[in-house]
């Protein structure tokens, strides 16, 4: 029996060789500080657990939810309002089973064959195999150095942008954490309006940005609320990855062919999860801000280590990744593997698209310690690497 020929159109090769390489080095004993996952190491507020804790040993806490409590949704307004200054109801906001639950599901609500979506390359996956699951087509926009990792839409043909159905893009981003600038919204709108274009914004990093920088959320710009959906979920923001709640926000009419769809394939999120994320909404504003400093002092930290190991990358605005530019003499896939026999998993910046070549994405997702630790081995690696070449 075969899969279907969709599935077959997918490709993991490189993140399954990286896992496997990675796999053989632990059975072989040796230490690796994996930089490869963006997966929090950090748990959520002591606040939130307590309240997991609690709320688990209710009875009536297990039936099936449906949907989002109007708790959540509340909470939700008001942390957009509070935090973006975006004045959005309890009617536009859509609860999901994560973020990528809900970005994966959109494609099927939105998109006939004939369709086209603009997505970013390089890009986080799930992008471009959503439009490829759904049997519609994927125009890939390049997002370069040179251009501060913003689209050039001017540059987009004509021929797609009448066909295109959805613009996809992530800011601060995965892999590239990039901001955006209020100025390219305003852009970004007026080009969506023009085509008749849905943007998709996921805002998944909107409280890992550094530097006092405020977060800029797309619905924050007028005119955004009739061509614009904001993706965001509490996995990186409160440390919940593992508990698997997002939510997806915009004007009512825009939502709900997602929740439309939702209402067919799945039973909503445990409540007790819901509860804890509530109150992690409405309560945890001060944990937020002491979340933001220890990824800002990881970024900077390693940054330094970076630094004096001989290898000059550009230092994150926002999120938890590091997107470097690798030395000269190595692709990408050639300098994950090296750095790999030398105890640092890191990706393959090809693995994100095209554009992707020539970088590398590191997460930062370990302590101060071990992210020194990791910067030692790769100037380790970087001078015996010149020390064969001269």
């Amino acid at each position: 029996m075969k899969p279907s020929r969709t599935l077959q159109s997918l490709t993991t090769s490189v993140f399954s060789q990286m896992s496997l390489k990675k796999k053989e080095k632990l059975k072989q004993g040796q230490d690796m500080v994996d930089l490869s996952i963006g997966s929090p190491d950090l748990p959520p507020p002591t606040f939130v657990k307590d309240c997991l804790s609690e709320e688990v040993q209710k009875d009536g806490e297990y039936g099936y939810p449906l949907t989002g409590t109007d708790e959540f949704k509340e909470a939700v307004s008001a942390f957009y309002g509070r935090r973006y200054h975006v004045d959005v109801s309890e009617r536009e906001v859509l609860q999901l089973m994560g973020s990528q639950e809900g970005l994966s599901h959109l494609a099927f609500a939105y998109l006939d064959p004939e369709d086209v979506v603009i997505v970013p390359d390089p890009g986080y996956p799930i992008y471009a195999a959503s439009v490829q699951i759904a049997g519609a087509e994927v125009y890939t926009v390049p997002l370069l150095e040179e251009n501060d990792f913003l689209p050039k839409l001017e540059d987009i043909p004509e021929e797609i942008c009448q066909r295109a159905k959805m613009i996809v893009l992530n800011y601060p981003g995965n892999p590239i954490p990039a901001l955006p600038t209020a100025t390219f919204f305003e852009s970004l709108i007026d080009f969506a309006r023009k085509h008749d274009i849905l943007i998709v914004h996921d805002f998944a990093y909107s409280e890992l940005i550094f530097d006092q920088v405020e977060p800029l959320s797309i619905l924050s710009i007028p005119g955004a609320e009739d061509v614009a959906i904001e993706f965001n979920s509490l996995s990186k923001s409160f440390n919940m990855a593992g508990c698997r709640i997002g939510y997806l926000v915009g004007h009512t009419s825009l939502i709900e062919p997602l929740a439309v769809l939702k209402s067919h394939i799945d039973y909503g999120v445990f409540y007790p999860i819901q509860k804890a994320a509530t109150l992690a909404l409405t309560k945890g504003d001060t944990f937020l801000e002491e979340h933001r400093h220890t990824y800002q002092t990881r970024r900077d930290m390693f940054m330094d280590a970076l630094k004096q190991a001989g290898w000059h990358v550009q230092k994150p605005q926002g999120g938890m990744f590091v997107w470097g530019r690798i030395p000269a003499g190595w692709t990408s896939l050639d300098f994950a593997l090296e750095a790999l026999e030398y105890g640092v998993v890191v990706t393959p910046g090809q693995a994100f698209g095209a554009q992707g070549e020539g970088y590398v994405r590191m997460a930062l997702v370990h302590d101060v310690d071990r992210l020194e630790e990791a910067a030692q081995r790769l100037k380790k690696m970087l001078e015996d690497h010149n020390s064969v070449r001269t």
